[in-house]
């Protein structure tokens, strides 16, 4: 099979352990710039260029789509399933998935475990905003955020309300959500690929930190995963409608909470953490369905 990987940088982690996945298994694959394609979009024959020239034509991609570019990563997604390449996470998905209102408001519809959350627009209910999501301590999350970034535990009703002031009076999308003391400042990465989680860690931050991102020198060990947090994981990722991704849980005395749904998950913590060849995973399952399964948003906006 031909593959491109989509990706800024082809030394990233990610990029190369996909890369070497694909050779390993008798593929030939390019991994291509997102943002230095373009697109011919024509009713009788759409196509991407790169560097002058037409692109070659791919049995599949596998989109690495930065939160940064995810409005021209998704078009050009968009554009290769229009010509009909078999896409792991299809862009309708990934939009889906980026849109953390969005993502959250679609999971809470089918009833899957999410610490309670509020979104506002005015200052003028930021009390009664507090009191909804159970009171301090809470989060308080900017939409556009990543990585921990534009994440902010406030211990008190009072540093509460003085943050989201802040926030509103910049314009900023946030999100104010419940704080779940007893998971401890860790969460639980699972890694999900063809209907499967193929890999799970648990993630646990500094002493003091309450976030576990692990390149905010935080730790991470293998975990086995009840039989409901599996079952959570799953089902995020199918009503994000992603093939390939990482789910993030947390463990509260009501169960599995879903914290987010991440549709360009890294690799490297979790193949340290677990000796698992996940890159292998995601290419086994291109294998599988790139033949055989057409693109469902073919001709759709």
């Amino acid at each position: 099979m031909k593959i491109a990987i989509l990706s800024r940088n082809q030394n990233l982690y990610s990029t190369r352990r996909l890369k070497e996945a694909c050779v390993a298994r008798g593929h030939e694959v390019d991994i291509v710039d997102t943002l230095h394609c373009y697109m011919d979009i024509t009713s009788s024959r759409p196509t991407v260029r790169y560097h002058g020239e037409e692109l070659p034509k791919y049995d599949a991609i596998i989109p690495r789509i930065g939160a940064s570019v995810t409005f021209y990563g998704t078009a050009v997604a968009r554009q290769f399933e229009m010509m009909g390449t078999f896409n792991v996470n299809e862009s309708v998905a990934i939009s889906r998935s980026r849109d953390k209102l969005r993502s959250l408001q679609l999971l809470s519809r089918k009833g899957i475990g999410l610490p309670r959350t509020g979104f506002a627009s005015k200052a003028d209910n930021i009390k009664d905003l507090i009191k909804n999501v159970g009171g301090a301590p809470l989060v308080i999350k900017l939409l556009e955020g990543t990585q921990g970034i534009g994440v902010v535990l406030a211990d008190t009703a009072k540093a509460a309300e003085s943050i989201i002031e802040a926030f509103m009076g910049l314009k900023a999308n946030i999100l104010v959500q419940e704080f779940v003391k007893e998971a401890g400042g860790a969460d639980i990465r699972c890694l999900v690929v063809g209907g499967r989680v193929v890999a799970a860690m648990k993630r646990q931050g500094l002493e003091g930190e309450f976030r576990s991102n692990l390149h905010r020198g935080g730790s991470a060990e293998v975990i086995k995963l009840s039989k409901e947090e599996r079952l959570t994981a799953l089902n995020a990722a199918k009503v994000m409608g992603l093939n390939f991704c990482g789910v993030d849980l947390l463990r509260s005395h009501n169960g599995p909470m879903v914290m987010e749904v991440n549709s360009s998950p890294g690799l490297e913590g979790i193949e340290t953490a677990t000796g698992l060849d996940v890159a292998a995973k995601v290419i086994e399952f291109i294998e599988k369905s790139a033949k055989t399964t057409s693109n469902r948003m073919r001709g759709k906006g």
